[in-house]
């Protein structure tokens, strides 16, 4: 399932904010796990140019470039500070002056996974996620990981993973299972029987839904179960609502892993509301994984 030996390994996007911090400090902790390396790349929005170009473009254009080197060494220096001198990982910035969200998502071809701040504010004072965060979990190449400044750190905590039975929900269990190997933790493995609330009905046979629900989760968890056997896996089976019970069980976790579509998603349809709702309302970092 390992795959960060591509051109960026670990690529971290980042704006300067508080946001863009947490998304580097998280990223140099996984880095340091992985063994692998980190480019963080400040991508400088162009201007509108008018010809002849005048001396205030120029001005501009020179401060766009001193602020964007200003950028990258606050977060080099908040990389450093995230982890060990025995155990940094190599790390590395791009200042790349082009159109943002079509520049992050074409690089995302070459990395091995992209995290971003969340960013936004919310009318409830919760940050939501902004425009750039969302294209890419929309569109980026590679899984795509979200992270929230308030995020919970806790090293014991166990990783949550989402299984739907949907190819891109594979992909995540097995990167779960990567991800609880890595840290050394438990894995709470969540399958909902339904993605919507159910009410219960008197002449409803609950315990057959329950029976295949247990099913469909074994079969999901058996191959990577022999695959890392040093990971003890809980299993959760809620009846409805996977996005409000992930969610819950984020306050108890260090990270959750998702699928970018469920169960029934049309292949145009490259995020669900599932892995939306999870990533924006999540208390722990949450990795969004394409199928």
């Amino acid at each position: 399932m390992s795959t960060l030996a591509k051109k960026y390994g670990i690529l971290v996007a980042v704006d300067g904010s508080p946001e863009s911090d947490a998304a580097v400090s998280w990223a140099a902790h996984e880095a340091a796990l992985r063994h692998t390396e980190v480019t963080i790349m400040h991508v400088i929005a162009p201007m509108i140019v008018t010809w002849p170009i005048t001396t205030a473009q120029l001005e501009i254009a020179e401060w766009q470039n001193g602020a964007s080197q200003q950028i990258l060494e606050q977060a080099e220096k908040t990389f450093h500070a995230s982890v060990t001198e025995s155990n940094a990982p190599a790390v590395r910035t791009e200042s790349v002056p082009s159109p943002v969200i079509s520049t992050l998502i074409d690089n995302s071809e070459e990395a091995a996974m992209m995290v971003v701040g969340i960013r936004g504010a919310g009318k409830h004072g919760r940050l939501t996620i902004g425009s750039v965060s969302n294209a890419l979990l929309h569109h980026a190449h590679c899984p795509v990981v979200v992270v929230h400044p308030e995020d919970r750190t806790d090293p014991t905590a166990p990783v949550v993973v989402g299984i739907d039975g949907s190819p891109a929900s594979e992909s995540a269990t097995g990167l779960a299972f990567e991800e609880a190997s890595l840290r050394g933790v438990d894995l709470v493995a969540m399958h909902a029987w339904s993605d919507t609330a159910v009410f219960p009905a008197i002449e409803m046979d609950w315990y057959l839904y329950e029976e295949q629900a247990h099913e469909t989760l074994a079969e999901r968890l058996a191959g990577w179960q022999e695959r890392y056997p040093d990971v003890n896996v809980h299993r959760r089976l809620p009846c409805d609502r996977p996005a409000h019970w992930l969610a819950a069980e984020s306050q108890k976790a260090q990270l959750v892993v998702v699928g970018s579509r469920g169960r029934g998603g049309f292949t145009g349809m490259l995020l669900g509301s599932v892995s939306s709702t999870v990533a924006q309302q999540a208390d722990a970092p949450v990795i969004v994984v394409r199928d």
